[in-house]
């Protein structure tokens, strides 16, 4: 595995005619921490198999690191340096949308920006380029498949307290009632690096919830799942959790993932040739003993060989001709052949149940518009 770099190592800060130098924004501590080394290994694994396979537009790409973890403002001031100064050629990783929020205005027209965190939809900087998952498809059918086979009606939303759940749960409101006529009963809102969860499990257990909707970062969730189990609560309510990789349901353990589904549009045991040629890859690169790549990870993987995709096809660094030619842009990767329309990438998304220390992906969901 690669140490991560600094700002003050020469060869990454000195842009030549012979790289094409990318911005890799990824957690490094906090929250997000946790999957942070599965983010750095799916895209090295990625910018690899670019370069052996020519680069782009004949050049090496080439990754800069960057700590997506710290304040956002601070994420925004390096990289916006980075971009100001031509030290990179366009930024791409997995980081909060408050992040995402303070690094948008200062990248955009200047260089592409691949964001591939699950978000809260509404993104529309010129040269942002979406790779995951948004609530109308992700959320609004896991919510639909749980009213129908689970009878879940009465929702209670946990979450961090920034924009990503709050906007999320403001969409759940509406799907809830959509999805059997159902309700949001509750919620609470949370500073990430939150351990105390008591007086949340309380407030659930003083409600008539029967499903618990998830939106914490990282390690927060994973002590919020050992609290639930803890309290007795995984008795009466499911969790369904939008942001649950397989890293988080190892760190949470066996006994704190009973009746916890997730959503999203890569689990590591999906068994389909693409996400079993992934994996090889993988392996065969970093080992049997290297991070899991889940779906947070992966998204980085996916990052890459997009902005590498959206650069080859407008054959240019242009933002505006890469906008222009973005429509026309696709590229294959773990979550199959895949295309861009309004910038967002539009993919399978899937509802799986935790199983031990591992996902059993249920369904393929159905799009929004077969739900309305």
């Amino acid at each position: 595995m690669h140490r991560p770099l600094s700002l003050h190592t020469p060869a990454w800060v000195t842009a030549d005619d012979s790289t094409l130098n990318v911005a890799l924004v990824y957690p490094m501590q906090g929250p997000a921490g946790i999957f942070g080394p599965a983010c750095e290994a799916c895209a090295r694994l990625a910018a690899e198999e670019i370069n052996k396979a020519g680069g782009v537009l004949g050049k090496e790409l080439r990754l800069l690191e960057v700590d997506g973890g710290a304040e956002p403002e601070q994420v925004a001031a390096e990289v916006g340096a980075l971009v100001a100064t031509g030290a990179v050629h366009g930024v791409t990783g997995w980081h909060i949308s408050s992040v995402r929020q303070a690094v948008a205005p200062r990248v955009a027209d200047r260089v592409p920006y691949v964001y591939t965190a699950l978000y809260e939809g509404g993104e529309r900087t010129d040269g942002v380029f979406m790779t995951s998952e948004t609530p109308d498809w992700q959320l609004l059918p896991a919510m639909r498949v749980l009213a129908e086979t689970r009878r879940v009606r009465r929702w209670f939303v946990v979450g961090n307290n920034y924009v990503w759940p709050r906007r999320t749960a403001r969409a759940a409101r509406r799907y809830a009632r959509v999805c059997g006529g159902g309700r949001v009963c509750g919620e609470e809102y949370l500073p990430l690096g939150t351990g105390d969860f008591r007086d949340v499990l309380r407030r659930i257990e003083h409600t008539d919830a029967d499903g618990v909707l998830m939106l914490l970062v990282g390690s927060d969730a994973v002590r919020f799942n050992r609290a639930f189990a803890a309290s007795g609560l995984d008795q009466r309510c499911l969790r369904l959790s939008t942001l649950m990789d397989e890293n988080m349901l190892m760190a949470s353990g066996p006994e704190a993932t009973g009746d916890l589904y997730s959503t999203a549009g890569f689990f590591a045991s999906l068994a389909n040739q693409d996400t079993l040629d992934f994996h090889g890859q993988y392996a065969g690169r970093f080992g049997v003993e290297a991070p899991a790549p889940g779906s947070l990870g992966e998204s980085c993987y996916e990052g890459v060989l997009l902005l590498a995709s959206l650069i080859e096809r407008a054959r240019t660094l242009d933002v505006s001709a890469i906008s222009a030619a973005a429509e026309t842009v696709s590229y294959e990767g773990p979550r199959g052949l895949l295309h861009l329309q309004d910038r967002h990438v539009r993919q399978r998304i899937y509802l799986a149940e935790a199983d031990g220390l591992d996902f059993n992906v249920l369904a393929q969901l159905r799009a929004p518009h077969d739900l309305w």
